[in-house]
């Protein structure tokens, strides 16, 4: 990638885009049968995390990418790169959403960062968002995007590999079952068509899994509410998460946490290995 393609990739900087939706009951009661006993259950506020659920862009089949996601050019900035994923990011949680009010969802483009290394060709996009309801503002999003070459056309930029298990002793830790319902539920419900979560022979053949992928936001939804449930079914008011490597669906994982003095330590992990996949830190 040279330096005339980086800045036009830079130009969709400040670029915006601006959705909304009503949070019904509806959805409420989709997304509480799609986690299950994890939700923490705040009285009167919609289930934290359902925001990824809403505002998506309702893209026809023709204006999507070989990969399922919407095709490259629009509100994101045309990377050329052709595996996406999210790195990570950070909420801050302000008052909260509620059944029966419109969610507006208003981003923006903060930054496009190229970068070269061992470890190959990366672009990160960094998305900001601000979720609205009720007439104020709800929540505030930062989400970190990377973009890497293809498998076949790079080793360098292949899936990561996991690293050591984390020797701490959780002081809570649940199990969960990594089916493929599970993550044809949490396509659905946000209506994400990448096929990395229900294309076998895709993920493990074109972006080199070696099977489907866990979504990153259906982690860090389990993460944040073992925090809440361990603030006494309240949101943190701040939530920051990191991809650390790819959780593969074949069995069960594990969602971990250790109470801090400035909060909550959380992470996710694979039964096989113990190391841990993404990671969370949850402040008061």
């Amino acid at each position: 990638m040279d330096e005339n393609e980086v800045e036009t990739l830079r130009a969709w900087i400040g670029r915006g885009e601006r959705k909304s939706e009503l949070l019904t009951a509806a959805l409420v009661e989709r997304f509480e049968a799609t986690m299950g006993r994890s939700l923490a259950r705040i009285d009167g506020e919609a289930p934290l995390g359902i925001h990824w659920c809403m505002t998506q862009p309702a893209i026809a089949a023709e204006g999507l990418g070989a990969d399922g996601h919407p095709a490259r050019g629009g509100f994101l900035p045309p990377v050329a790169l052709p595996r996406r994923m999210w790195a990570g990011g950070e909420l801050s949680f302000l008052r909260p959403l509620r059944v029966g009010e419109e969610v507006i969802r208003i981003s923006r483009i903060a930054d496009v960062v190229h970068k070269r290394g061992r470890s190959g060709e990366l672009v990160f996009v960094t998305v900001v968002h601000e979720i609205r309801c009720g007439g104020a503002l709800a929540v505030r999003e930062r989400q970190d995007l990377v973009y890497r070459p293809a498998h076949a056309h790079a080793a360098a930029g292949a899936p990561s590999e996991p690293g050591a298990p984390d020797p701490r002793r959780p002081d809570r830790s649940e199990t969960v079952e990594a089916t493929t319902t599970l993550l044809f539920r949490y396509s659905a419900l946000t209506f994400n068509g990448h096929r990395i979560h229900y294309d076998i022979d895709y993920a493990r053949d074109e972006e080199g899994y070696q099977g489907l992928v866990v979504h990153g936001p259906l982690q860090a939804t389990l993460m944040l509410h073992m925090a809440a449930r361990m603030l006494g079914n309240a949101a943190p008011a701040r939530f920051a998460y990191r991809g650390i490597a790819p959780l593969v669906h074949g069995g069960a994982f594990t969602v971990n946490a250790v109470q801090g003095a400035d909060g909550i330590d959380l992470w996710t992990t694979a039964d096989e290995d113990g190391a841990p996949r993404m990671t969370a830190s949850a402040m008061v």
